[in-house]
């Protein structure tokens, strides 16, 4: 077993992180060594438990992981490689090794994460979608987790722009998840990378969400937070960036809205209030271009898609309302309603009762 293979290895036995490698690299200088040294002298450095697990380590778990990694395309990253990510050395607790779909470059460490809910409203989501093509535009990598949500509108907004993304994944590419974002995930590697520190076989647990996080913000020279209620998972990753010095900025919202109670509480407790674009910009000492103002006509009327169906979302309740009553609420043409109204059902947001009346899903 080499080097590589054993830090692949110790990547798929539980408990053992960059940590505890720091530690057993000390005591048997070279990864190789660790898996030839006996129970007796890892002991001491690792425990009982962790030490049974590296000398009874099965080598067809490794022989399993490697063949699947190379028949779905993808490349694996040790910390002592060369293409190993320049602003994820700087993080503790930095992955032993990481699996690739597409590319990283070094135009990567100019990155900014943009997290949110997963359950956020059309103004967090076309927010997300908007930041991440005006700063993608700038040359700035959109990093996030591939949710729902915030998300996935962040990854689209860089791509709709030809920019680059990056996909953290709390599972391993055998389990891409949410499934629905598989297509999505094809998009990024083409124009980014997706990747994932969890070996191939992995499953979206709720446990391996945390992880994730702390490497949207690693990579990132920090992190924006569209929308977020207090307890979404979002203000998880926001935590991290504060832990590894990471600058951390929000958007500001409604005061009577639950899903912008999280990121109203970042901004009094000290994160950057964001506006637009090039407040972010400018607190990275980045130098704003004009390409900003050059998102083309299909982004353009996108968000102003997005923030109409806010508009019309935002005038539909649990009572139900006929297209007239609507007409009358937003100002908008019957026509305008009646296309929004397509595009609410088709992301089940509303539903419509017999009638032609509408309400919230």
């Amino acid at each position: 077993m080499n080097d590589f293979e054993s830090l692949v290895s110790l990547n798929l036995i539980p408990q053992i992180g960059s940590v505890r490698l720091s530690h057993l690299l000390k005591y048997f200088n070279r990864p190789e060594e660790i898996f030839k040294a006996s129970r007796q002298s890892l002991e001491p450095v690792v425990g009982e438990a962790i030490s049974q697990s590296i000398v009874s380590f099965d080598s067809r778990n490794l022989d399993n992981d490697l063949t699947q990694a190379k028949k779905a395309g993808l490349e694996i990253i040790t910390l002592f490689d060369a293409g190993y990510p320049q602003n994820l050395k700087q993080i503790p607790g930095l992955p032993i090794v990481f699996y690739l779909s597409g590319e990283i470059t070094e135009a990567d460490n100019l990155s900014l994460g943009i997290v949110g809910s997963r359950r956020a409203s059309l103004y967090g989501l076309s927010s997300a979608e908007k930041f991440a093509a005006e700063l993608a535009l700038n040359k700035l990598t959109i990093v996030s987790g591939m949710a729902r949500g915030v998300d996935t509108y962040a990854h689209r907004g860089a791509l709709k722009v030809a920019g680059r993304t990056i996909a953290v994944m709390g599972s391993g590419f055998n389990h891409i998840y949410p499934p629905e974002n598989r297509g999505l995930a094809e998009q990024i590697a083409k124009s980014g990378a997706v990747i994932s520190e969890f070996p191939m076989d992995t499953k979206p647990l709720a446990q391996n969400f945390p992880r994730r996080n702390r490497l949207i913000s690693g990579l990132s020279l920090g992190v924006l937070v569209t929308e977020a209620a207090r307890n979404s998972g979002a203000l998880i990753t926001v935590d991290f960036a504060l832990e590894q010095g990471r600058d951390v900025f929000a958007l500001p919202g409604r005061i009577d809205a639950c899903g912008s109670m999280g990121t109203n509480e970042l901004i009094k407790q000290g994160a950057r209030l964001v506006t637009c674009s090039e407040d972010i910009l400018a607190e990275l000492n980045l130098g704003i271009s004009n390409k900003s103002d050059q998102i083309d006509s299909e982004i353009r009327d996108n968000i102003l898609c997005a923030k109409e169906e806010d508009i019309l979302y935002n005038c539909i309740s649990l009572q139900a309302l006929a297209i007239d009553d609507l007409v009358e609420k937003t100002s908008l043409s019957s026509s305008k309603i009646s296309s929004l109204i397509l595009k609410l059902q088709f992301k089940k947001l509303i539903k419509e009762l017999p009638g032609k009346q509408f309400i919230r899903s």
